[in-house]
Order: C-alpha cells, then structure tokens, then sequence
C-alpha cells in the first residue's frame, strides 16, 4: 500500500465523520478509490466504537475531526490488520505532517505507541463494554435490547459479520441452475429467492461473469423477496416508490417484462442510477423526479394496479454492507424517519386501485419503523389488510416479516403485503 492510499482514504473519512456524509457517497465522488483506502475507510467505520473506547482509555484529550481520523486508522492498522506497530504509528504520525497538522504529531505518537505498549490490558479492561464487545453506540444496542429481548445478542453479532456477495439471476436471459452452471463450484443458490445466486469469493462488480453482459445484478436476497411478494402479472401498472438505485425495479421488468413501471425517486441524481441499470439490462421504465409523500405534483392521476414502497429507513438491516450507518444514525434520526414513512404510506394508498397490492419494505432492524409503522396504518384505513407470508421468509407477526441479519445469509429486513378491499 502506499501513502497515496492512505491519504485517500483519510480524506474520504474525514468527510464521513465530520460532515455526515455516506461512505458510498464519498468514494463515488473520488472515484477511482484504491483497495487499500477502501480496506482502511469501511475497517474504521465497522470497528469506530471500539476504537473509539480505546482511545478513551488512553487518554482523557478526546481528539476531533482530522486529528481523531488519523488516530483511529493508526488503531485500525495496528489492532485488526496487525500491521508491523513502528509503520502504523511512522504512517499515522506522516498522514498529520501530509495535512499540516503539525501540532497533533507528537500527541498522535504518544496515544498509538502507549497502545501498543499496553494494548493487553487495555483490551482486557473492555472486555465487558458494551460498545467495544458489540461495536455499536449506546442507544443502538439499547434499541435492539427492547424490540428483541430474546434474539438481541444474535442480531448485534450478525450485525457485525462481513456478507457474502449475492446476486440476481436476470431470468430474460438465463435461469438460476443455468447461471450456477456457468459458475460451477464458484456460487450456490439462494435459500429462498428462484433467482438469487451467492458467490464464494468476493469480487468487484465487472469481475463477476456476465455482469456487464447484463445475465446478473448485485442484491442481497431479502430485496429479492420483496419484489416477489408483490405477485405482479402481465401488463399491471406499478409504482416503484423511492426505486433508486433501482434493483427493484429492474428485477419487476426481469419477472415480467409487460408491466408499464413508475420508478419514483426523489433525487435527480438517483435516478441516473436507475436509468444506468436499466440500460444495462436492456429494461424499459417511465422515471420521475418526485416527492412519494406530495403524488399531487408527479401522479398523472392513473391508479396502480400494485406499488412497492421501499420506505426510506435507518437502513440498520444492512450494517455489515454499509458499516458507516452505525455512525450516520441517531435515537432522534428514527423519529424523523418514521415520520416521513407514515407520510408517505398515508399519501400513497388512495393511489391503489381497490383489490390492488402494496408492498411496504424496509432494511431496518427496528420496530418503530415496521410492525408500529403498520399497526398504525392499519388502525387508520379500514380498507387494508395484510396479506400472509411464508414462513420460511422470517419472523412472521401479525403484520408482516421481520428477516433478522444473517438469517440464511440475508440482510436484515422487513415486509408487510397490504391488500386494499
């Protein structure tokens, strides 16, 4: 690895700690991002909280921004890469010297080669803080400890395991038995999804076979599900509420080709994204810039036959893929998120013809955002009512599925099929 890799990947965490702003977002931003920064960059943000509860046992001058940047990948590189110390420590001192943060060179020094020093009891006396044993913020663990008193301590722990690289079988082109053929003993099937594929390696997107030839798309399972459960049929009209980056809506086409698709988002760059995938699996839609909660400045008026709203959440379901999430979200933020769902849910029913299906859809791990969310719904519109799902999919209540993490591979998710009488 060379400094120019890790420079990068200082830059583009401090914009992820600092500003808020998404790891995915940054590294689109300052493509093409070396393998080392990307290590570096997803490293810090999984272990953040640990790293963070040993920087407090050794020293009570709590850095900020850059300087606690340059820490916290000098600590990454030293406790979990097991990099040579002398070279973690030269690095994270250099990568201060390279941003002109002269000031905080010594200090740095002194904080990383105490660790190494005395990283046996320091790392002895977290052994039983939470944030360090689970890599999670307080109000998080909290959280999960309520809605799942007795599966919290699994859910945490999958929460923190890497996922495997699962893919969508484009069925226009080549079915699942044919595609694991191509692949031989390199993938396996999905447990559940006829079309789901799971790698053994992982690789970058144009490595994977057929992938540019548009035979198969990068989705985790649990998202292939949802779009199942919404049961289209030739030529129906559906909506995609908040599609982007659009593997729903692609997947809708793959399954029948004949739907006429809205793919809603609201974000103009997004739906470039939908647009990029569409063209790659030669698929056709209608996209829209528009507010799912305001239909009175996008919708033509036409009722939808079906609607998949993949509500806007704290995307806790998909932490072991987007590690950052853990520091991007807060006890206030599922308030608001929870919100802007019901919003959403409440303006987007009498959109649906009468018989029609919504499918609600989360990657959340929460119940504030999925059983409540629904209960409420339905306690407000005597014309829904859930429709079952199988058992197999997860835990089934009286409202939907919640698919816990690693639940046969899966991300973290939840359905609700909602019939409008």
């Amino acid at each position: 690895m060379s400094n120019h890799d890790r420079m990068q990947a200082y830059h583009i965490l401090n914009a992820c700690l600092s500003k808020k702003i998404p790891l995915s977002t940054v590294m689109r931003e300052k493509e093409p991002v070396a393998p080392y920064a990307k290590v570096l960059c997803f490293g810090v943000c999984r272990h953040y909280f640990r790293l963070y509860e040993i920087i407090k046992k050794l020293t009570t001058k709590l850095p900020k921004d850059e300087v606690l940047v340059a820490l916290l990948m000098g600590l990454y590189e030293i406790q979990y890469l097991e990099k040579p110390e002398y070279v973690a420590v030269k690095e994270a001192v250099n990568i201060l010297h390279v941003a002109k943060k002269l000031w905080a060179k010594g200090f740095v020094n002194a904080v990383l080669r105490e660790f190494c020093r005395e990283k046996v009891t320091v790392l002895a006396s977290l052994a039983d803080n939470p944030g360090f044993k689970y890599g999670q913020a307080a109000w998080l663990i909290t959280k999960v400890k309520l809605d799942w008193p007795n599966d919290w301590v699994g859910i945490l722990q999958a929460l923190d395991n890497h996922p495997p690289l699962t893919l969508r079988v484009n069925q226009q082109r080549l079915s699942q038995a044919a595609y694991l053929e191509k692949l031989k003993s390199e993938a396996s099937a999905t447990a559940l999804s006829p079309v789901g594929v799971i790698l053994t390696k992982e690789c970058s997107a144009h490595e994977i076979p057929g992938f540019s030839e548009g035979e198969v798309s990068i989705q985790d399972e649990s998202a292939q599900l949802a779009t199942v459960l919404l049961d289209v049929k030739p030529h129906e009209k559906v909506l995609d509420a908040c599609a982007a980056p659009g593997g729903k809506t692609c997947h809708l086409l793959e399954v029948e080709p004949t739907l006429d698709v809205l793919a809603l988002d609201i974000s103009d760059s997004r739906l470039k994204r939908i647009q990029s995938n569409l063209d790659r699996l030669h698929l056709k839609a209608v996209l829209k810039t528009g507010d799912a909660s305001v239909p009175d400045t996008w919708w033509d008026g036409q009722l939808f036959d079906k609607i998949l709203l993949d509500a806007p959440c704290s995307a806790t379901g998909v932490m072991r893929r987007q590690p950052d999430i853990r520091l991007q979200r807060t006890d206030d933020s599922i308030t608001e998120i929870k919100l802007l769902q019901a919003s959403i849910l409440r303006s987007l029913w009498p959109l649906l013809k009468s018989g029609g299906l919504l499918v609600y859809a989360t990657c959340s791990i929460f119940k504030d955002e999925n059983e409540h969310q629904i209960r409420a719904f339905l306690k407000a519109n005597a014309d829904a009512s859930v429709q079952p799902i199988p058992p197999s999919y997860g835990h089934i209540t009286d409202v939907g599925c919640q698919v816990f993490p690693g639940d046969n591979n899966r991300d973290g998710f939840f359905y609700s099929v909602l019939l409008k009488r």
